[in-house]
């Protein structure tokens, strides 16, 4: 039995807040609190770094050096606020700073249920004449381009500067000349191929297509399926793009190399797994150092905890770039584990955003389930915790479509969250919980039925199909009536490898839910194996409903 509670206290209190990121440890302050937490961090405080640098799933990320100042930007799908803008001085350690777009744009009202695997897919940043360019696609609406002078600040509003279906993963490029170029790829589940690149023109100010797209590859012609995520530069009279090939998990990085930029290209691999286990280095950013260093970021999908972010030394030989450690007897490298950092730095405070959407809990990187509503939540109660409204359910939808979810990345191969929950505010009809979600979720759920608050586990799984999503759920009762305060402890525990059809081995994780209501004592109520979602890592949450639509009804949690 979890232990009773010594006293009937309606007054909130934070509880502790424990992360564990590795083995490596960090004090830090968190929200202006006392409240201590261990988190992962990449670099050894010795000169040296070991990947990864980002335990969080910042899928496809680009970016781009702006005098001392790295930025990069990743996808967010489905998420908002969405386009997460991350910064850092010595390409190790990153804050994130601000994100580009408040929901997802274009019929915003279709975003407001969550579509997983579509909206925002993978962007690029570039800084031109002054001003910062995120350019990112929606595989079923076009290219959108959204820009700033500060990128603390706020963002313009999205421009669709080439609409229609399958068009994904763009990037501008600015040449000697003054013309501006667009390489991109193209999505088979939209338009029936792909591995395909093209190069189009666009209007000097970025802002609309000028030319006809030019098909400069076709890797169904030369073997490399699945050749996506281009990054076009250029170095020496080259034009070069950056692409990765053969797939997520056990692909590769190509790099493509002509003296015109509408080709032809010669090809080469430049980075591959190799003898290392650092399965299929997939797409990301070339960035040099102010002293001229060449690195490459890039990120590796390690199924649950999503695709997380390495970085690799790069050097040039004859022109073609090598990444990593370089394979005796091949032209191309396999990644670093661990290496000496890029740039030592001077310890610095970050700048605060200006951006008046983007509030100090987003910052922490919590985002919601699709298109948010700034009505759904508090966030400025006097002892800072958050108070979540319950949202009206009408149709009883599973829990994977609900919009009013609060979620948030793993940031660690292993760790433990704790919410403390005040189900005080609850009216009868009203169910909140905390949930594990991936394509396989766990959720633990409180219901106010007539007088008493009634404890359950949902558990379920979605199966994506040409007709929809299919769900498969159940519910099991832990508790027929539990107080008004309770402590649940979110665990991730890796317990080993094991065999995928993609790699030989992948890490496997279960999460364990314990729940105590007077945060000392826990008892186990739930576990799942944890699986990642559509293209994204698993995530953790808390969320508020209620079968009552005149419910007034909220709760407030410390997360």
């Amino acid at each position: 039995m979890v232990a009773e509670p010594t006293e009937e206290d309606h007054k909130f209190e934070w509880v502790e807040y424990n992360e564990l990121r590795g083995n490596m440890y960090l004090e830090m302050q968190n929200w202006a609190l006392d409240k201590f937490f261990e988190v992962y961090i990449s670099d050894n405080g010795d000169g040296t770094f070991t990947n990864p640098v980002l335990y969080c799933d910042y899928s496809d990320p680009d970016a781009i050096r702006v005098g001392e100042d790295y930025y990069l930007v990743a996808s967010s799908f489905t998420n908002t606020p969405g386009l997460p803008i991350l910064h850092s001085k010595d390409l190790v350690n990153w804050n994130l700073i601000n994100y580009c777009v408040k929901n997802v744009p274009e019929d915003v009202s279709s975003f407001r249920k969550p579509r997983h695997g579509e909206g925002v897919w993978a962007p690029s940043i570039r800084y031109h004449d002054g001003l910062f360019y995120v350019c990112f696609p929606m595989p079923d609406e076009g290219i959108y381009m959204t820009t700033a002078s500060d990128p603390y600040g706020v963002w313009s509003e999205p421009v669709n500067i080439r609409p229609g279906a399958g068009w994904i993963d763009p990037c501008p490029f600015w040449d000697d000349d003054g013309k501006v170029y667009l390489v991109s790829g193209v999505a088979k589940s939209r338009i029936g191929y792909n591995s395909v690149l093209y190069v189009t023109e666009l209007a000097s100010d970025a802002m609309s297509v000028k030319g006809e797209p030019v098909k400069v590859f076709d890797g169904n012609q030369t073997g490399d399926r699945t050749t996506e995520g281009p990054k076009l530069y250029k170095r020496n009279g080259y034009y070069y793009i950056f692409a990765p090939a053969g797939g997520v998990k056990p692909g590769y990085q190509l790099v493509l190399r002509s003296r015109n930029i509408y080709g032809p290209y010669e090809k080469r691999i430049v980075l591959k797994q190799g003898s290392s286990d650092i399965n299929g280095p997939h797409q990301g950013a070339w960035v040099d150092t102010p002293k001229g260093d060449n690195w490459f970021l890039h990120f590796q999908d390690v199924y649950a905890a999503g695709r997380i972010v390495h970085l690799q030394p790069m050097t040039f030989e004859d022109d073609w770039p090598v990444i990593g450690k370089k394979i005796e007897g091949e032209c191309c490298g396999e990644p670093v584990r661990t290496y000496k950092k890029p740039l030592e730095v001077a310890s610095y405070n970050e700048k605060e955003t200006t951006n008046p959407g983007i509030t100090d809990l987003y910052l922490r990187g919590w985002q919601w389930n699709a298109n948010h509503e700034d009505s759904w939540i508090t966030n400025e109660n006097d002892d800072e915790s958050i108070t979540l409204y319950c949202n009206y359910d009408e149709k009883e939808r599973y829990i994977p479509e609900l919009p009013c979810i609060l979620l948030k990345k793993w940031e660690a191969p292993e760790f433990e969250h704790t919410y403390k929950l005040d189900l005080s505010q609850l009216c009868k009809g009203d169910y909140v919980g905390v949930i594990n979600l991936g394509m396989s979720y766990l959720a633990v759920v409180f219901e106010k039925k007539e007088d008493k608050i009634v404890a359950s586990s949902i558990s379920g799984r979605q199966e994506f199909t040409d007709g929809g999503i299919l769900y498969n759920e159940s519910e099991t009762e832990i508790c027929s009536d539990v107080p008004h305060h309770v402590y649940i402890k979110y665990e991730v525990k890796n317990i080993g490898m094991r065999k995928e059809k993609e790699i030989p081995v992948a890490p496997e994780e279960i999460v364990r839910y314990y729940m105590s209501y007077d945060g000392k004592d826990y008892n186990k109520v739930a576990e799942i194996s944890a699986e990642a979602g559509r293209w994204v890592g698993v995530k953790q949450g808390v969320f508020a409903l209620s079968h009552n639509e005149a419910s007034n009804g909220r709760l407030i949690v410390a997360l």
